[in-house]
């Protein structure tokens, strides 16, 4: 990892545990290089990136002020948030579990109309998934990338692709409750009922309420974590 790199993951930390608050200035370039001991070409190519970013404001012949990542983000923002994920805060999880429960519905009911024979093959493997969290958290995840990729907007499976690493360990973390795992097998049953029938609507509808059960799901068991 190149020097620059490592400086700019440390300021998105810092950020992230809010070391850096929303609304402050961060020391000068010529502190920064000697906390680093970089040259200041090192520092200010990192502070453009971050404001690229989304995560700082730079004005001139100012020191550069911490935005507020909710507010003044962007896609790279939340690539960056992925790359950190212990430090990922809970609220980012909710929001992007909700984000999910708004895109599912439509690329799995596009998926019923326009393939499916394939949302079927692909929900029949369920029906032999070994009964442990790993297990079905990678199942799930090969069933939302397939069913993204069936239907006919490309975009779904590109914005899926962004969450990999996090779906899967937040899915294996999900399924560690026998009842998580139990309510994804009727779920899927009922799914594959919907593609037989070529019912998108009905498959929409299902998609939606286990995405807000599954939302329940997750408050409860973070709560007691």
């Amino acid at each position: 990892m190149r020097v620059s790199d490592k400086i700019e993951k440390l300021f998105i930390q810092k950020i992230l545990k809010e070391e850096f608050v929303p609304g402050t200035q961060i020391p000068s370039e010529r502190e920064l290089a000697t906390t680093f001991g970089v040259g200041r070409p090192v520092v200010r190519e990192v502070l453009q990136r971050l404001e690229r970013d989304g995560w700082l404001t730079i004005r001139h012949n100012q020191r550069a002020t911490v935005n507020d990542y909710w507010r003044e983000g962007n896609l790279m923002t939340i690539a960056h948030i992925l790359n950190e994920e212990d430090m990922i805060p809970n609220e980012f999880i909710i929001h992007l579990l909700e984000l999910r429960k708004n895109l599912s519905p439509s690329y799995v009911k596009g998926a019923v109309l326009h393939k499916p024979l394939e949302v079927i093959s692909l929900l029949k493997e369920s029906e032999s998934i070994e009964d442990n969290p790993v297990s079905f958290a990678e199942y799930d995840w090969h069933l939302q990338r397939g069913l993204a990729a069936a239907a006919s907007n490309p975009i779904y499976l590109l914005i899926l692709n962004s969450f990999g690493h996090l779906y899967l360990n937040l899915a294996t973390y999900y399924f560690q409750d026998a009842s998580n795992r139990e309510a994804s097998k009727n779920y899927y049953l009922k799914l594959m009922k919907a593609a037989i029938e070529k019912d998108g609507d009905k498959a929409e509808q299902l998609v939606h309420d286990m995405m807000e059960q599954s939302i329940k799901m997750w408050e409860e068991k973070s709560a007691v974590k």
